[in-house]
């Protein structure tokens, strides 16, 4: 369906995931020309709209709790021709993050979108990795049994699978991938472009080592496929 042009329009703006400074120009622009700002946490969006001085902006709390009952009034402001975008915590709207939801209304609606590219954990994690081809991205992992039937799935995917995962969980997480699907390759990011971070290589029960205390941070974690490992 063709988007016809509207008077507002909605812009993902991706944010970065931890170095202020990288942030585009581009970026600061349409944040000090929107109308109004949703934000998945407010208080982290302010650090970056204080940071860029971007003024005075009404800045609209839109976690994945709160779609339901805002999206109504947020499509209205768009059709009577207020500019808005969107703002997760970091990294890119609406790839594990809110979003999709108001992307889709914005096209149902015939509302134009925009897109300001940017920073994505998964991507420079994969960058980094050192495997090569295509990939496959889970976001967070599930728990328990759910996690492993999921690991179960992956015996016999050859592509490099991509996920996200807390301090409190990746030691038992990567104890699992040993038992289900052998001692594959692995690349590890933590609290990418921040202060501390680190980037472990190897085999699981290499990398695991690292995590035998207590661990801390945001990980994004890339495991190689079955073929890397000589099946």
């Amino acid at each position: 369906m063709r988007i016809e042009k509207a008077s507002g329009r909605m812009t993902l703006v991706a944010s970065p995931i931890g170095n202020l400074e990288d942030f585009s120009f581009r970026g600061v622009r349409i944040l000090r020309e929107a109308d109004f700002i949703l934000a998945e946490d407010t208080r982290r969006s302010l650090i970056l709209i204080n940071h860029y001085q971007i003024g005075r902006k009404a800045i609209i709390s839109f976690s994945e709790q709160k779609i339901e009952r805002k999206l109504d009034a947020v499509l209205e402001r768009l059709r009577n021709g207020e500019n808005g975008v969107l703002l997760t915590d970091s990294g890119m709207p609406a790839v594990a993050d809110p979003g999709s939801k108001l992307m889709r209304a914005c096209h149902e609606h015939r509302i134009p979108v925009d897109v300001i590219p940017g920073p994505s954990a998964v991507v420079s994690a994969f960058a980094c990795s050192g495997f090569s081809g295509s990939f496959i991205f889970e976001g967070f992992l599930p728990r328990a049994k759910r996690l492993k039937r999921l690991l179960a799935t992956f015996k016999e995917e050859e592509r490099a699978i991509v996920f996200f995962e807390s301090p409190y969980r990746i030691k038992d997480t990567l104890e699992l991938i040993e038992q289900i699907l052998g001692d594959r390759q692995i690349f590890i990011a933590k609290e990418m472009t921040k202060v501390h971070q680190e980037f472990f290589y190897g085999r699981v029960s290499e990398v695991k080592t690292a995590f035998e205390g207590e661990a801390r941070g945001e990980y994004t974690i890339v495991l190689g496929g079955r073929e890397l490992n000589g099946g």
